[in-house]
């Protein structure tokens, strides 16, 4: 299978396209662009989720770093989070997380982060690209010049620095007195949500999928219809809410009182309705997002500013815009106060804290939020299929109604649909939002149906 190089990084099924050549081509070529951006040595954060392929590509790629004249600092397993925090840390110059996000447990991939703790964005990831394709010899330093390499745990800052945001009250938490399961999918979320629940004073916490071994106890993809085991649970013991991650804790779902899936759309739609309350300011999402953003948003006055979908092109348009939160209705919240980057645990901070304040369960913020449903199907894409032309075909049968930004989007009386070639899978994604799920389903089978003629 080929290596799928995209904003969302280098991935591939190790074995079978990211294999130890791979990660060393693709690592000294970071090395090298890195070393363009400084004058002096660039150091380099490395962490990795639980995967049972994780450790193995982290010692080839921080010793590819070192050879290629970086230093380093080796996180171990960590969250995609906190090594962009890590990058704050300690000022280093960019990062590698090696995480294949939901993809399933035979993925892996090269996460990019610059000095910002941003992902490199078209322009850069396009100019690291280019240098992988020289022979890894032309980035290798002499044996005097060879990187240092230390090691550092960056949960506890990571959690410290969410404890000091303005608006995050572990007493008031701790008042409430909740109760909390918490799906690991048997990676790093296992570790790092109950640490940040714990510090921000949960006592009751049960962890589901808790042993960091990358064998994930089910389809590591956030959806309703791989969450029965913690929506179960969250019944059978009366639990306030439970918690979800991807195997990077990158994204976050809910599971309200009562074990009923809250929703990964919805995530964003919480958080932002806290801190506006909170601090004004526009709102950024993507283009695949519910419109209960929009409706959150009016509620306290401010807009939104919708980008492509992709982490960074989100973070690039609250930029832009001045957003004070943002996110992607896959489960991501982005806070500018900590970092520009998704990130679970400052998602689970500010939704305890809205639940706190406001007294409420998460069923009774349900009930009070408007009622979409948002539909994902995808469709794979084989080699009689040409996703640009059946793209440009379905553009043209919706003119004048569809945003081509990213793909084609086309907005209906009765909701939208957004066609899209993914990012980190070789198919197109077809995601759509009704009034109820199955008119969300009907429209995204009408939408692949017209996709396949064109």
């Amino acid at each position: 299978m080929p290596l799928i190089a995209s904003v969302s990084g280098i991935r591939g099924v190790f074995g079978d396209g990211l294999d130890p050549a791979a990660l060393v081509r693709y690592a000294s070529a970071f090395g090298a662009w890195l070393r363009r951006q400084t004058e002096a040595r660039p150091l380099v954060v490395v962490g990795r989720d639980g995967r049972v392929t994780g450790d193995v590509c982290a010692r080839l790629v921080t010793a590819t770093l070192q050879a290629a004249g970086c230093d380093v600092v080796d996180a171990g397993l960590a969250t995609t989070p906190s090594v962009a925090m890590g990058v704050l840390k300690h000022e280093a110059d960019g990062a590698v997380i090696l995480s294949a996000s939901h993809n399933p447990a035979e993925w892996n991939a090269l996460k990019l982060l610059d000095r910002n703790g941003e992902f490199l964005g078209p322009d850069e990831g396009a100019e690291v690209l280019a240098l992988a394709d020289e022979d890894v010899s032309a980035h290798t330093v002499g044996y005097e010049d060879l990187g240092d390499y230390e090691t550092d745990d960056l949960l506890p800052y990571h959690v410290q620095k969410i404890l000091e945001l303005p608006y995050v009250d572990p007493d008031a938490i701790r008042q409430r007195g909740f109760k909390v399961v918490v799906d690991g999918i048997n990676s790093v979320g296992a570790f790092a949500i109950p640490a940040m629940l714990e510090a921000l004073g949960v006592d009751d916490v049960e962890v589901l999928n808790g042993d960091v071994t990358g064998r994930f106890a089910h389809n590591p993809e956030p959806l309703p219809a791989h969450l029965d085991g913690i929506t179960s649970r969250v019944a059978e013991t009366g639990a306030d809410l439970g918690v979800v991650v991807d195997p990077d804790a990158d994204r976050l779902a809910f599971v309200e009182d009562g074990g009923r899936f809250f929703g990964e759309e919805l995530t964003q739609v919480v958080a932002a309705d806290f801190l506006l309350g909170k601090k004004a300011g526009p709102v950024g999402t993507n283009l695949s997002s519910s419109r209960a953003i929009e409706d959150i948003a009016s509620k306290h006055g401010q807009e939104v500013v919708r980008s492509a979908v992709g982490e960074i092109h989100v973070v690039r348009a609250m930029q832009e815009a001045g957003a004070v939160i943002g996110g992607e209705g896959n489960g991501g919240v982005i806070l500018p106060d900590l970092h520009y980057g998704r990130d679970a645990l400052v998602g689970v901070a500010l939704v305890l804290q809205h639940l706190a304040e406001t007294g409420q369960s998460l069923s009774d913020l349900r009930a009070g939020y408007p009622t979409y449903a948002i539909a994902k199907h995808k469709l794979p894409l084989t080699d009689d299929l040409d996703a640009d032309a059946l793209l440009d075909a379905l553009a043209g049968r919706y003119e004048g109604r569809v945003s081509t930004v990213d793909g084609v989007k086309v907005d209906l009386d009765e909701g939208w649909a957004h066609v899209r070639k993914s990012n980190t899978e070789p198919i197109l994604r077809v995601y759509t939002e009704a009034g109820t799920p199955e008119a969300a389903d009907a429209l995204a089978e009408r939408f692949k149906a017209e996709l396949l003629d064109g």
